[in-house]
């Protein structure tokens, strides 16, 4: 069946012209603005293509320049359809590509005979040379100022974009430090409380009071990281995140990190493995406080996507001037299509009505900032990270593995990491 693909914006004209075709036996694709027309041209491989000229967008003209680059459609008859019927408006469609021209309102009577005709060769002409020469040198003039226009329209956009993106960024900052305060102040509280010993109970009699004091403690610093994830986003996007400059070892960082998250949350049942190139590595120079929490959200995603009794190991090798530093897991694994967004700011992976906020949980939830503030953070470095798996399924666990580089830092070569 042949096929004609139609690129109509208005309703009425595609069900008036797809009905005329269909009844005539044409296999009839409708676009209905320039970009859809491409990309359908180049999907559908029509044997003809009808354009209106005035759509929005892309015009009419510009799609079919652009239509007759791309390989295979170069000799496929595009007819302008169309309501522009000024004088010269004919002779700017021929130059822009097209084979002919039929002016709207269409002959019903005529149209499928019209359509027959320049399937099989019919094309319609310009005039002289020189008039042809006189219209495409009009028609590029038209295309340099409009490709001028858009050129400014961009810019101006970009220009609002950025001033939104500033206020969004400083709204963000301030509003974090207004809810740290309060938090600071009901986190010393709690501490007070928690230190007195009139208070009864212990924090792991579920229902006394202490251990009531307790669950509210883990709270507060649970929204107070999510606070500082929220900050730390902006603080990145805004190439504003601030870095200490002092001796790291990873080997402690790893250490403090698998530490914190042991205390923290539901205990699993998951066995970390430590290699030996952890102690083996030299130091660097750099913020010990951010690449804890680099490495920390990195290990807790681990750990949140691996199942009991699952294994995640971690280990480290100088390379030249760079320390790679890797976390494997046994857990689900991640989709290969997915392994080039899952770094993106509140990006997650796993659907969000199963969402439980934790941080070590099987499956546990988050904002989708984790792994997007890792990446700032060790970009900020100098850095890079990335992840590699062999796709995401929940009964074999093909598992994941994170990879970070970090340079080395020369100005502490020579320092010795100190054991206790």
């Amino acid at each position: 069946m042949t096929k004609i693909l139609y690129v109509e914006d208005d309703l009425s004209s595609q069900r008036l012209v797809q009905r005329i075709l269909t009844a005539e036996g044409f296999e009839v694709v409708i676009a209905d603005n320039g970009i859809t027309a491409i990309e359908s041209a180049r999907r559908e491989k029509p044997d003809l293509i009808l354009m209106d000229i005035n759509i929005s967008g892309l015009d009419g003209y510009e799609v079919t320049t652009r239509l007759r680059t791309i390989d295979g459609l170069e000799n496929v008859p595009i007819i302008a359809v169309t309501a522009a019927t000024l004088r010269g408006d004919r002779e700017r469609a021929l130059v822009a590509g097209c084979n002919g021209y039929i002016a709207k309102p269409i002959d019903v009577d005529r149209f499928s005979d019209q359509i027959r005709a320049y399937m099989v060769g019919l094309e319609d002409k310009v005039g002289t040379a020189e008039e042809q020469a006189e219209y495409l040198l009009e028609y590029n003039q038209r295309l340099v100022n409009r490709l001028e226009e858009k050129v400014r329209e961009l810019e101006k956009a970009n220009t609002e974009l950025q001033r939104v993106e500033k206020m969004k960024s400083d709204f963000v900052v301030l509003a974090g430090h207004e809810l740290r305060t309060p938090l600071t102040v009901i986190y010393g509280y709690l501490q007070i409380l928690k230190a007195n010993p009139a208070i009864p109970g212990d924090e792991t009699n579920e229902g006394s009071p202490r251990h009531l004091l307790q669950k509210v403690s883990e709270a507060v610093q649970r929204l107070s990281e999510v606070i500082q994830d929220i900050l730390n986003v902006s603080l990145i996007d805004a190439n504003r995140l601030d870095l200490a400059h002092e001796p790291v070892f990873l080997n402690s960082v790893v250490q403090s990190v698998l530490h914190n998250l042991r205390n923290f949350g539901p205990q699993r049942k998951l066995i970390f493995e430590l290699g030996g190139g952890l102690k083996k590595t030299p130091v660097i120079e750099g913020d010990p406080r951010r690449l804890h929490q680099a490495i920390g959200n990195i290990i807790s995603n681990a750990i949140k996507y691996t199942p009991d009794n699952g294994t995640i190991s971690i280990d480290a090798e100088a390379l030249e001037d760079v320390i790679h530093l890797w976390v494997k897991d046994t857990g689900v694994g991640v989709p290969p299509e997915e392994l080039a967004h899952i770094f993106e700011r509140f990006y997650v992976l796993e659907d969000v009505a199963l969402h439980r906020s934790s941080k070590t949980a099987f499956k546990g939830g988050g904002l989708g900032l984790g792994l997007a503030v890792s990446k700032g953070i060790i970009e900020a470095h100098g850095g890079k990270v990335w992840a590699e798996s062999p796709g995401h399924d929940e009964e074999t666990l093909p598992g994941s593995v994170f990879h970070v580089l970090l340079p080395i830092g020369s100005p502490f070569t020579n320092v010795e990491e100190k054991t206790a």
